[in-house]
């Protein structure tokens, strides 16, 4: 049996995109289970919010063609629910965003603390329940400035992003302040931009075409239910199209861990690249070795 990937060392360009893809297929039961452990309430929140929009979205096109029960007060008070509604659904987009960042991260520093071993759910339960709100507070942050970098031009948002990617890791593996995670990160990237933007991108497409692939059916389904609202006896369809649509998007976000990880994977070779961290704790381990064989005590 191979033994299990080593987080903690330089990567080329192409060593990080391969090793991504090791990670996760390696690491694939225990992250669908985390996933779905942590993630799974606010997918459920989402996903009933998206149906909800829908249903008000199908009700007032219907409502539209019936003179007696539209008017303008009626369209105004529809249109305010229906706005009210996306904001709801924003807002548990976030949650769920940033829940996927955090229970991945912990994950792997976790990984890297326990010498590349799986970690036990009392140990994520911990380090998320920690972490989830500072990393919420500080992601807003980097939401706002990265609007305002989008606004100008788009370049000084493209010059952030991958910068900006790499907070939320460093804040999580070295257990620190955002002021520090935030300096860092630029420290880190500092004569290595282009390689991590060339990085992201090429997860970006393949994550694109992955989750194109997965959205066909639900691309079927959502134009089978506009069509079913075209005729008479729609309304009997409508709701269950609409759950199995919602849900078959909600599902498909899983395949986003696969950028979360590829920022992981960056920054654990960067850092190393730039500190050489693993390569001094490997030194630091000769002389506290146990001479004797056996099993190693375990660390917590």
């Amino acid at each position: 049996m191979s033994p299990n990937m080593e987080l903690a060392k330089p990567r080329d360009f192409g060593e990080i995109i391969s090793d991504t893809f090791t990670f996760i297929k390696e690491n694939f039961k225990p992250l669908l289970k985390y996933f779905f452990i942590f993630c799974g309430l606010f997918l459920i929140f989402s996903a009933a919010s998206m149906i909800l929009i829908e249903i008000k979205a199908f009700n007032f096109y219907d409502s539209s063609y019936d003179p007696n029960a539209f008017d303008d007060s009626n369209a105004f008070s529809r249109v305010f629910s229906m706005i009210g509604g996306l904001l709801v659904y924003a807002v548990f987009m976030v949650l769920q965003y940033v829940a996927l960042n955090v229970t991945v991260f912990c994950f792997m520093t976790l990984y890297r603390q326990k010498q590349n071993t799986l970690p036990t759910t009392e140990e994520m339960w911990g380090y998320i329940k920690y972490y989830y709100l500072k990393i919420l507070g500080s992601n807003i942050l980097l939401y706002i400035l990265l609007i305002i970098g989008f606004m100008f031009c788009l370049v000084p948002g493209i010059y952030l992003s991958p910068i900006f990617a790499l907070v939320t890791p460093i804040m999580i593996a070295e257990n620190t302040s955002f002021g520090y995670a935030f300096n860092q990160s630029f420290k880190l990237i500092k004569d290595n931009w282009w390689s991590t933007f060339g990085v992201f991108v090429v997860i970006y497409i393949v994550l694109y075409v992955i989750n194109l692939i997965v959205s066909v059916p639900s691309m079927i389904l959502g134009a089978g239910n506009v069509f079913l609202h075209l005729t008479k006896n729609s309304q009997a369809l409508s709701l269950p199209i609409s759950i199995i649509t919602t849900l078959l998007q909600s599902v498909s976000y899983f395949f986003h861990m696969l950028m979360v990880v590829a920022v992981g994977v960056v920054y654990f070779s960067l850092t190393e690249m730039k500190e050489g961290t693993g390569l001094m704790e490997r030194i630091n381990q000769f002389g506290t070795n146990e001479p004797t064989p056996g099993p190693e005590p375990e660390e917590y």
